[in-house]
Parts: C-alpha cells; sequence; structure tokens
C-alpha cells in the first residue's frame, strides 16, 4: 500500500510539474505569436483566450509544492541544520531527532486541522476563482490534503528511525572545499580518519 502510495505522490509531483511547465511555455509562444503582424495567423490567434492559463499554472504549483513536501520527508531532501545535533551523543542526538520529527507531525496535522476547518466554511460559499470560475474549495483542498500526508511522512520516517536508527537521506555528492562529514552529511563518529604512517 505505501507503494502505491509513494508512486501516486510521485506520479502527481511530476504531472504538475511538467504540465504547469508546458501551460505557461504554451501562453507565453501565444502572447508573443499573437503580436506578429501576419493577418490570418494574428486573427486565428488573438480568438485563443489563454487568460486563464496563469492562474492555472498557480494552482498547480501550490498543489506541486504542498505534495512536494511531504516527498521531501520521505526522501530526506528538505535542508536540515545538524551541525550542533550531530557533535551529541548517540543517545541524545536520536532523542532530539524524534523529537523533531515528531514536533513537525504535531505541525502539519495542526496545519491540516486548521486547513480543513477553512476548505470546509470555504466549500459552503458561491467563491469561485477569478478566472477559472472554480469553486475556492478545490483550491484550498491542497492544504489539508499535502498537510495530512507530510505528516503522515513525519511519523512515517519517526517510525522508521525508531526501528533501525536511520534517516532517509537524499544522494551524496562530492562538492570541492567542504569537509567530507559536511558533504556526506554523516555523524562524525561514523567517518574513519585514514592512520597516518
Amino acid at each position: 500500500m505505501l507503494r502505491v502510495l509513494d508512486r501516486l505522490e510521485e506520479c502527481l509531483i511530476a504531472f504538475l510539474m511538467g504540465a504547469a511547465t508546458l501551460l505557461i511555455f504554451l501562453a507565453v509562444v501565444h502572447r508573443y505569436a499573437s503580436a506578429l503582424s501576419i493577418p490570418v495567423v494574428q486573427d486565428w490567434l488573438l480568438k485563443i483566450n489563454l487568460s486563464w492559463a496563469q492562474e492555472l499554472c498557480i494552482y498547480m504549483f501550490i498543489w506541486m509544492a504542498k505534495f512536494g513536501a511531504a516527498y521531501g520527508v520521505r526522501t530526506g531532501i528538505h535542508v536540515g541544520v545538524d551541525v550542533l545535533i550531530n557533535r551529541l551523543p548517540d543517545r541524545h542526538r536520536a532523542r532530539l531527532i524524534v523529537f523533531g520529527l515528531l514536533a513537525g507531525a504535531l505541525f502539519t496535522g495542526v496545519v491540516g486541522t486548521l486547513g480543513a476547518q477553512l476548505v470546509w466554511g470555504i466549500a459552503h460559499t458561491d467563491e469561485v476563482s477569478a478566472d477559472l470560475e472554480l469553486p475556492m474549495w478545490i483550491v484550498y483542498l491542497a492544504i489539508p490534503c499535502g498537510s495530512y500526508l507530510m505528516c503522515f511522512r513525519f511519523l512515517q520516517v519517526a517510525w522508521s528511525f525508531l526501528r533501525t536508527g536511520t534517516l532517509p537521506h537524499h544522494a551524496v555528492i562530492a562538492i570541492d572545499g567542504v569537509g567530507e562529514a559536511a558533504a556526506t552529511n554523516l555523524h562524525p563518529a561514523d567517518l574513519k580518519q585514514p592512520s597516518k604512517p
């Protein structure tokens, strides 16, 4: 079941990012092509109304960002300042990591609940978006959906950390001028210094 959720999350993010990029590209090409002084082409292009494209693209990026944040928690790609935490003894380090993950779950759970209340309130109005005339509760539905998914991901990572002692991490890359511990995001104790001859 989790694999299906993971795949759905990835596909939704990729689709929204690709579709929004394509939509904005077409809208920009349309705008500049409409200014060309080619009588038949210009008349045809001016009949096409793409005034709604910017609004739809904004909504797509909002949904992508909310689900992308949950993806970031699951894969460990969020930026974190863990310099001090990594210098602590393992027992204290583990406690702080679990505290941070549970605090993230609590925060996103509260945001999801407040977002659900907002959506419920807006759903009982006739409020629609300016260009698309889309019911605004559909737009704001990104808040509870994305926040609850992010809350679930925080809990999932915390449970995994309690069982295995490892956190998800992104691919390690070498950065010139950055020390080995910082570049690999490992606990300093995990790095073995080569013995000097």
